[in-house]
């Protein structure tokens, strides 16, 4: 099943940004993941704004694969710079629909 790692960054140091921006996608790749968006173009259409100065969506096609980039020794220093100069939320969706209205979008199991 295909799945979304949704990405939340509030910079706070930005000496990171430049090697991770560079490598990270080859090893996200490396894991089957496809960057959908990585920006800083953020619009808040609803609810309160939060103070996010990046957010990356990238698609992977099983959960697995998610795991092992997230997981994978030479994203390791990527990963402690990014959380060292940054506030980071990184989540996990499925594709599915919870309700199980839209037809052409699996039940959850």
């Amino acid at each position: 099943m295909t799945v979304f790692l949704i990405a939340e960054v509030k910079v706070t140091d930005d000496a990171w940004i430049p090697d991770y921006a560079a490598k990270v996608h080859d090893i996200a790749a490396k894991h089957n993941g496809r960057y959908l968006s990585r920006s800083g173009n953020i619009e808040t259409l609803e609810g309160e704004k939060t103070d996010e100065t990046l957010i990356a969506l990238i698609q992977f096609p099983s959960r697995e694969d998610a795991l092992g980039f997230a997981n994978d020794p030479e994203y390791a220093p990527y990963g402690k710079a990014r959380q060292e100069g940054s506030v980071s939320h990184f989540r996990l969706i499925d594709d599915s629909d919870i309700a199980g209205a839209i037809e052409y979008l699996p039940k959850p199991a």
